[in-house]
């Protein structure tokens, strides 16, 4: 078994959309003043490698902790967009991860992609499009995970993906360590 992260590292440095909160990590604690190490942490729920909730862009659509958790973990496949790869024709329940190099996909394939069944969807980019886009995916309860990374080891792997939010009451998203774990 091996394990790919996808995940950015959260820290000061971190980019964040436009308009959002930046990251703030605070040394709270010491273990040569206090006898034990602590950050203060801030920042907003889209941060570094993150998923949307429906909550997000719907006004009656569900919190992070509300979306079941079965959602964020199952057979995964990348998708490279900026090299022309075709959708399959079988992504049923499968969290496809798009390649993209930045870019946003159109609400025209994003309704292919919730016609063929998707489980989740994840993009390599700051966002996987834009208003539309969200709402497409998130009516349908399908969540959305940005800012991923490493998504080209994975480009013809069979692999499983975990993406667990933090359980945030009422949060319309949460930053993730997000992973794929390859079959051998």
């Amino acid at each position: 078994m091996r394990i790919v992260d996808l995940s950015m590292t959260l820290s000061k440095e971190t980019p964040t959309y436009p308009g959002d909160p930046k990251v703030e990590i605070k040394h709270w604690a010491s273990i040569e003043k206090d006898g034990y190490y602590m950050n203060a942490l801030s920042f907003g729920e889209h941060s570094g490698t993150h998923v949307d909730a429906p909550a997000h862009f719907l006004q009656n659509g569900n919190a992070v902790d509300e979306l079941s958790l079965d959602l964020f973990i199952g057979e995964g496949v990348v998708l490279d967009l900026h090299k022309g790869d075709e959708l399959p024709q079988r992504l049923e329940k499968k969290i496809v991860l798009l390649l993209t190099a930045g870019g946003e996909i159109t609400p025209e394939l994003a309704e292919k992609l919730v016609g063929l069944g998707v489980k989740a969807v994840g993009t390599d980019g700051e966002s996987i499009g834009d208003e539309r886009v969200h709402k497409v995916f998130l009516s349908h309860e399908i969540p959305i995970y940005e800012n991923l990374r490493n998504l080209k080891k994975l480009v013809g792997k069979r692999f499983t993906f975990i993406g667990f939010p933090l359980k945030i009451a009422g949060g319309s998203g949460s930053p993730v360590r997000a992973v794929a774990v390859l079959e051998d």
